[in-house]
């Protein structure tokens, strides 16, 4: 699911930029990316699994439990629930305090370079992307770690 939206935003945004023309690289970059997206969420998926304790085609089943609230009924896979809860907010805070700053720098100072040379337009899209970009990205971090405290104390009230 994730490699194929990477591979329709890839090819739309690269088309959208370089013009119809381009679109044999569009393709053969979004295919690239989209391999690598596969990669990397079945490496994590992998790596979440083994950390957990739990096969790795039930990782999935367990974020969307997260996500619902929705608690197990078998001690086991509240146990597991509750392990996979805190790797995500460990992962989700970890990175804050250098991801969302690096993000800031690279957006902002794109969008001066863009200001240096003259193409205000350019410059303008460009910060107007970061706010809201930005802006989404701690929206969609506050989002989850509610989720998960939300989880978090509903699997410790539950009872075994």
């Amino acid at each position: 699911m994730f490699a194929s939206v990477a591979l329709v935003l890839w090819v739309g945004l690269r088309l959208a930029f370089s013009g119809l023309d381009a679109w044999p690289g569009a393709v053969i970059g979004g295919i690239v990316y989209a391999g690598w997206m596969s990669w990397w969420i079945v490496r994590r998926r992998r790596a979440d699994a083994g950390s957990v304790g739990v096969d790795s085609a039930a990782v999935p089943a367990l974020d969307r439990r997260i996500m619902k609230g929705d608690i197990p009924d078998d001690p086991a896979e509240r146990q597991a629930m509750a392990r996979l809860a805190r790797r995500r907010r460990e992962k989700l805070t970890r990175a804050r305090g250098w991801a969302f700053p690096l993000l800031a720098v690279m957006v902002f100072g794109g969008s001066a370079f863009w200001f240096a040379v003259g193409e205000y337009v350019r410059g303008g899209v460009m910060a107007a992307f970061g706010v809201l970009f930005l802006g989404w990205l701690v929206w969609m971090n506050r989002r989850a770690l509610r989720r998960i405290d939300r989880v978090e104390s509903r699997l410790r009230t539950a009872t075994p």
